[in-house]
Formats: C-alpha cells, sequence, structure tokens
C-alpha cells in the first residue's frame, strides 16, 4: 500500500472514532465509567511510552547525525517541549465551558443535570474546540505512520480511545437539545474529520521542505505534543470517569503493550 495511502486510512480511523463516542451516547443509559477510566489510561500508557522511548530517541538521532552531537540534543529538546507549548497554547485558547474534555457523563443528560437552554451551543462549540484541538494530532498521527509503520496501529489506536469521550461530549448535549441523532453524530463526525484534515495539511506544508533535520524537529515536537495530550488530558479524564487506580493500571498496561509490541518488531 502507499505509504501516504496508508498513513492518512490510520489518521481517518483514529479520527472518526469520534462516532464510537456518538453510539455510546445514543444507546447507553449509562456511561461505564470503569471502561473508560481504563482504555484512557491505557491510551495515556501507549502514548508516552513511545513518545519517550522510540520517537523522541528517533528524533534525537536524526539531528545529532545532521547537526552533532550537543546542537542535536539541544534542538531535539527544544522542539519536544515546543511541541507540548503548541498544544498548550491551543487548550489555553479553548475556552473551559466548551473544553472537549470536561467530563459530561449520558446520565447526566437524562437526569437533566447537564441540561440548560444553550444544550445546542455547549455541543456546537464543543464541536469547533475538538476540530481545532485536533489539528495537531492529526498530524502527530500522520507523521508517525509516514515516518514508523510499525508504531502507527497502535498510536491510532490509542488516539482512537482518547476520541471516544469527545464524541460523547458533542454528540450528548446536541442530541438532547434537538432530539436528532442525526444532527448529533452529523456534528460529532464532523468534529473527528479535523484529525485527517490536520493530517493533508500539514503534509502538504512540509513535505516540500521536508529534511532531515526537519523531519527531526518534527518528530521531537510529535512527542511533546503526545506526552502533553496524555498529561494534561487523558490521565486527568480517566481519573474523573473511575478510581484513580484504574486509571494507573490502565497506564501501566498501555506501557507494557507498547513495550512488547516494538520488541515484536525488532
Amino acid at each position: 500500500m502507499n505509504p501516504v495511502l496508508f498513513a492518512f486510512l490510520i489518521t481517518l480511523f483514529a479520527g472518526l472514532s469520534t462516532g464510537i463516542g456518538s453510539a455510546i451516547a445514543f444507546f447507553a443509559k449509562r456511561t461505564n465509567t470503569k471502561f473508560l477510566s481504563i482504555a484512557l489510561g491505557f491510551s495515556a500508557g501507549v502514548m508516552i511510552y513511545v513518545s519517550l522511548v522510540e520517537i523522541f530517541v528517533k528524533a534525537q538521532d536524526s539531528l545529532i547525525s545532521e547537526l552533532g552531537e550537543i546542537t542535536g540534543s539541544w534542538i531535539t529538546v527544544i522542539a519536544f517541549f515546543g511541541g507540548m507549548l503548541l498544544i498548550g497554547i491551543i487548550d489555553r485558547l479553548i475556552p473551559k465551558a466548551e473544553n472537549p474534555h470536561e467530563v459530561c457523563k449520558v446520565e447526566d443528560m437524562l437526569s437533566g443535570k447537564c441540561s440548560s437552554d444553550k444544550l445546542m451551543r455547549m455541543g456546537v462549540f464543543t464541536a469547533i474546540a475538538i476540530m481545532i484541538h485536533n489539528f495537531p494530532e492529526g498530524l502527530a498521527t500522520f507523521i508517525t505512520a509516514l515516518q514508523e509503520p510499525t508504531l502507527a496501529i497502535p498510536i491510532a489506536v490509542a488516539i482512537a480511545i482518547h476520541n471516544i469521550p469527545e464524541g460523547i461530549a458533542v454528540s450528548v448535549p446536541i442530541y438532547y437539545a434537538t432530539g436528532s441523532k442525526k444532527k448529533a453524530f452529523m456534528y460529532s463526525f464532523l468534529s473527528g474529520l479535523s484529525e485527517p484534515v490536520g493530517a493533508l495539511i500539514g503534509y502538504l506544508i512540509l513535505m516540500p521542505l521536508m529534511s532531515d533535520v526537519l523531519l527531526g524537529v518534527v518528530f521531537a515536537g510529535v512527542a511533546g505534543i503526545m506526552v502533553f495530550i496524555s498529561l494534561d488530558e487523558l490521565l486527568p479524564s480517566a481519573r474523573e470517569y473511575g478510581e484513580h487506580h484504574l486509571s494507573i493500571y490502565g497506564l501501566v498496561a498501555g506501557m507494557a503493550v507498547m513495550a512488547i509490541s516494538i520488541l515484536l518488531f525488532l
């Protein structure tokens, strides 16, 4: 399969998992908090491990081979924290009320706990927030899939798990505001499409300029983005959905599965 097509399909799969969140919102009477807590912790474990053990190291090796040990090491670290800064700024620009990582459960809507006259606005703005937020995630998934195909599938699965609660956050308020499953699913679907769109835009901008140095910088930035997402969003969300220990068990399991999968490809 063409590497670009493979990377795009992997990114598309990760983005459109928001539809799974929509399905949960439509057909579940209660949110399976224990499952989501473990799953989000697992996702964080996969992303943290692969970022620090594989992606950061590959970025550093690439930059050192091109720029020398001292300069290459400094650029790697700067790009890593630059990725964190980028995703942190995006998070700060999203109002808290529309932040896709504010936990709202299906049963809260059924009881009227989350309801208000602004349910539709909440859902629409959450969709917009997710679209903005998912651009760098899409680029991170795409670049990783393009350069390291063996790492692509576990990373895509981790981001897909991460996107399930985002799908709930979009579809639940829109569904209870309009009574239309079609509208709720459409907004959730569109918010997920921003990942492959972000991947394509990033690819079109970066690929004509791509060199070993730029690839190293992008890879280090991707590592920073994924570590920040894990620490700032996935683990706090996992703790909100369930017990603290469940999220940590999921985290360790995610790291272990990622470590084994890397060893199997040696």
